[in-house]
């Protein structure tokens, strides 16, 4: 069993000094986004529906210019950045997607960028992020190792250091997704979301909460990297010593303060999806709908077949998270699993 290491919230009960943002916020980022990105397809695909039980919908973040869903909350961010700031460069890290969202938006708004990002990071992404004109490095074991390098960075070159859920203009960005969502089915019974540091699901609660206070909003992690889902249940934020997932956009090990602040009070469960059943579901995906998605953009899916007998009949939306799947990730799924 991973052990884990307690940190609990600041004296006065407040995890961060950053507010939530609020469903006015995830409009305000809509009506950014509608002149620089369209929106992504909701599809149906009657042999997935058929496969699970239930009126299922997937939404295709895997089909955004970077392959994930990031996108979004990236180019909110930028545009709402003062122009000097923007000058001054930005620093992040990442597996891959939300570095790929800040070199995709600092083009387009003409900044610099760097990412770091972990020891044997998906080289597609690491490639894309450097198409996109964001400088690379490479930092650390892990994601939160990678982390902690930018945030030195950041202060010692005077940059701004863009935190990959920690950020309430991020989490409006992506909440886009679920508005979307919601606007095309709004009697959705039930909304699931892979989690990563959170942001997505996040922006779900804000965003699909917002509208249905009835909506069941589900996050997906993986089963070696549950930080979020123990910070959930022991109410404090955790770190884990490892993460041990093959879904580098799962692999994370600490709970982050502003994600916390909204799921605590927000998120009705958090569900756990083993390696296996993740390459499962994205060969279903494959099989089903024609769509290629990575373990994380699968993790969705693979917690709604773990639950297809609580949700038969429901109408039930998954959220296709990510695309980036390397042709090894491929194989490797390919070799170890079927389809359901």
């Amino acid at each position: 069993m991973i052990s884990t290491a307690p940190r609990p919230a600041p004296a006065g009960g407040r995890l961060t000094a950053l507010e939530p943002p609020t469903l006015q916020d995830v409009f305000r980022a809509r009506r950014v986004l509608a002149d620089l990105l369209p929106p992504t397809p909701l599809l149906a695909p009657p042999a997935l529906a058929e496969r699970l039980g239930c009126e299922l919908y997937v939404k295709c973040e895997n089909l955004q210019p970077i392959g994930a869903f990031k996108v979004r909350g990236g180019l909110y961010l930028l545009s709402r950045m003062a122009p000097e700031a923007r000058a001054r460069g930005l620093v992040t890290a990442s597996t891959g997607n939300h570095g790929q969202s800040i070199a995709y938006a600092a083009r387009i708004f003409d900044a610099p960028a760097r990412v770091f990002v972990p020891e044997g990071a998906n080289p597609l992404k690491v490639a894309a992020m450097r198409r996109l004109g964001a400088e690379v490095v490479t930092a650390g074991a892990d994601f939160d190792a990678s982390r902690d390098a930018a945030g030195a960075d950041a202060a010692a070159r005077g940059a701004t250091f863009v935190h990959s859920a920690d950020e309430p203009d991020l989490i409006a960005g992506v909440a886009t997704a679920s508005l979307e969502i919601l606007e095309a089915v709004p009697d959705l019974d039930v909304l699931i979301v892979p989690v990563g540091g959170g942001s997505g699901l996040c922006g779900a609660c804000v965003a699909g909460k917002g509208i249905n206070p009835a909506l069941r909003v589900i996050g997906v992690q993986a089963a070696g990297a549950p930080a979020v889902r123990e910070a959930w249940l022991r109410r404090e934020l955790v770190t884990l010593e490892r993460a041990d997932t093959f879904a580098e956009g799962l692999a994370t090990r600490v709970a982050f303060a502003l994600p916390a602040t909204i799921l605590w009070a927000m998120v009705d469960d958090i569900r756990l999806v083993s390696d296996a059943e993740m390459r499962r579901a994205m060969l279903t995906m494959l099989e089903t709908t024609r769509l290629l998605v990575e373990a994380a953009g699968a993790a969705a899916l693979a917690a709604a077949y773990q639950m297809r007998d609580e949700l038969a009949g429901k109408k039930v939306a998954v959220v296709a998270s990510g695309g980036n799947v390397t042709l090894a990730g491929l194989a490797e799924a390919m070799a170890a699993e079927r389809p359901w």
